[in-house]
């Protein structure tokens, strides 16, 4: 059998086994796996290098499924490869069952989860970039598109960016099946249209018959021997390829070939083959980054000194790079505001400029974590809400991801409502596994990024516009999940609990209390997720059950609502939930501060009246 007769019979076994799967499973995309068939056979045959039993391998070429929902072509994929039993094959989509829905990293040689469309070719560029340019390898990055994702702005912020930095070691194969989920794409068979467009943007293009098993061999090879940019093969393909009764016809999207059907598609296929691919594994050595030959000192800042923690951000992330060569840093064009430029400076082989392309950052910070790096990405705390798909979907991806928004809250002055993050708290709090961080001072800023370089799973730093006072001193802990009570004593009336730019605020109202005969415990929740219930439950507790919370945040989701939540299990305390409320404007950050009631007056008057308000219930009741 030659080579081209063996790809094609794998090609056949491919659809075979999307059908049989799917129809076991009565539900998936068996047409859309059908559709790419060929072009993932002659990958996987003749052009993919991946040593299957070391899956980090640097050297690795990576398989993306931009079309995650083909996840059937996947599973079949690594049947072919001897990785999956017949009997764990069949499977799919069953509870328990590794073989999900959508391929997520439960699989080791799943990178990423995809079925989000638009995300795979963004995170493809970021596997690239760290290929080329941090592990310096010959790894080729390969990503199967569908033709309806085209439409998403995403894949073509990555399609840009892959063409300014010059990545020749990218490759999008584009699965041009003609048919959507309701119908007729964009373009339709058009494949000029695709290729037009990837031109101008500086790839390129080869139109290919995509079930031309020929056509499909030379393409990879063309894009292989490109240099100076990436390539895109626009292939013709037909959804249903191989069963008459499907073959390129509306309806049939996300819907299993039935039972009884089943058996007449595989007959038609040629039947059940078991051609088993002995994948070529990578040579090429790579590159190991060495650690810096000049190494940073800790940052510190005396108490009573100010500093702005997005400035401690900064200075730390550069700290932290110069102590882990495994740290990079990736920014949106805000480098000079998030002070990630320090860390620019001092590590420019590490340093990543995404320029205003959020979803296309927050994807390449994906890609590179796949790589086993350490990736920080920074933008102002309002523009995370422009990639926040991407950030819900690296959780799904078990990533490792560590994310900074700066200029948070009302607080950032003049700029008006528009650059204000007030979701911010609220969103990353709701990403499954997450932890938020909120600090208010720079020391304590150095020792949640020093933390953050070794954590697991997604992290959020918020950080203040405004240069704020060190309260604590350098070698002061702060534990993730942790809390500091700043002021107490045995006969505390309230309770206030406040984080970053809040945090000056409380202790001015407690200071204020204080000269009024009422005595404020103030506690700095600079872990807002997980939020530190046993602190809080004790000052409850020895408070008299009166809380006020305050926050630089809309009240929806932020501080006040996961300290309400650390009560769930318990008696509740009556709080106070000081939070912006109204439509902010344009003004002096003091003036915007105390136009929301989050200022040290208004902290004060909430908490005079939740002491109040307890007193009189006591004796009207004979308490």
């Amino acid at each position: 059998m030659t080579r081209t007769e063996r790809q094609r019979e794998l090609g056949q076994q491919l659809r075979a086994d999307a059908v049989r799967m799917s129809a076991r499973a009565t539900s998936g995309h068996p047409t859309s796996s059908m559709s790419a068939a060929d072009l993932a056979a002659v990958l996987l045959e003749g052009h993919l290098k991946y040593d299957f039993d070391n899956p980090r391998d640097p050297r690795n070429d990576r398989l993306v499924f931009s079309k995650g929902h083909a996840s059937p072509l996947v599973y079949a994929l690594f049947r072919a490869a001897g990785m999956i039993s017949e009997e764990e094959f069949m499977t799919y989509r069953q509870f328990g069952s590794r073989l999900q829905g959508h391929p997520v990293p439960v699989l080791p040689w799943v990178d990423v989860a995809t079925g989000s469309l638009g995300q795979g070719l963004p995170i493809g560029v970021g596997m690239a970039l760290a290929g080329k340019r941090l592990n310096r390898t010959s790894m080729h990055v390969w990503v199967i598109c569908g033709d309806s994702e085209m439409a998403e702005g995403s894949m073509w912020e990555a399609i840009e960016h892959a063409a300014f930095c010059e990545l020749d070691n990218l490759t999008a194969i584009i699965d041009v099946n003609r048919l959507g989920q309701r119908g007729e794409t964009m373009y339709g068979w058009d494949l000029g249209a695709y290729a037009r467009r990837l031109d101008a943007h500086g790839w390129h293009a080869i139109e290919i018959d995509g079930h031309d098993i020929d056509a499909i061999d030379s393409a990879y090879r063309e894009a292989a021997d490109t240099t100076g940019r990436p390539t895109a093969i626009v292939a013709r393909t037909i959804k249903g390829k191989g069963y008459s009764a499907v073959e390129n016809q509306e309806g049939w999207h996300g819907k299993a070939i039935s039972t009884e059907e089943a058996e007449a598609a595989v007959a038609e296929l040629g039947g059940v083959r078991n051609v088993l691919v002995v994948v070529a594994k990578p040579d090429a050595p790579g590159h190991h980054p060495q650690q810096d030959a000049t190494r940073r000192d800790r940052p510190r800042y005396e108490v009573g000194s100010e500093i702005a923690t997005r400035k401690a951000y900064g200075d730390a992330l550069a700290w932290i790079g110069g102590q882990d060569a495994d740290v990079v840093a990736l920014d949106g064009e805000v480098s000079n505001s998030t002070y990630a430029e320090i860390f620019a400076k001092a590590h420019p082989d590490r340093f990543f400029e995404m320029y205003i392309a959020e979803q296309q950052m927050i994807a390449a910070a994906v890609g590179m974590q796949a790589l086993g790096w350490k990736p920080f990405a920074s933008t102002f705390a309002a523009f995370i809400s422009r990639a926040y798909d991407f950030v819900r979907m690296a959780a799904i991806s078990r990533a490792n991801l560590r994310l900074c928004g700066s200029h948070a809250g009302v607080s950032i002055g003049e700029d008006g409502p528009s650059q204000m993050g007030l979701e911010d708290l609220a969103s990353l709090r709701a990403i499954h596994g997450s932890t938020v961080l909120y600090p208010c001072d720079g020391n304590q800023t150095v020792a949640l990024v020093e933390q953050m370089a070794d954590l697991d799973g997604i992290s959020y730093l918020r950080t203040t516009r405004a240069a704020t006072p060190v309260l604590y001193d350098t070698g002061e802990e702060f534990p993730i999940g942790g809390s500091k009570v700043l002021r107490s004593s045995d006969g505390d009336d309230v309770t206030i609990v406040a984080a970053g730019i809040t945090v000056p605020e409380a202790l001015a109202a407690a200071d204020e209390l204080q000269a009024g005969g009422i005595r404020a415990r103030v506690i700095d929740a600079y872990s807002v997720k997980p939020i530190d219930a046993e602190t809080l439950h004790a000052a409850a507790d020895a408070t008299g059950a009166r809380i006020v919370t305050v926050e630089d945040h809309w009240a929806e989701g932020g501080l006040g609502e996961a300290v309400l939540a650390a009560f769930a299990d318990r008696e509740q305390p009556i709080v106070r939930l000081l939070a912006v409320r109204e439509m902010p404007s344009s003004g002096k950050p003091a003036e915007l501060i105390a136009a929301a009631g989050i200022d040290a007056a208004h902290i004060a008057d909430a908490a005079r009246n939740l002491v109040s308000a307890r007193e009189l219930t006591a004796i009207t009741t004979g308490g």
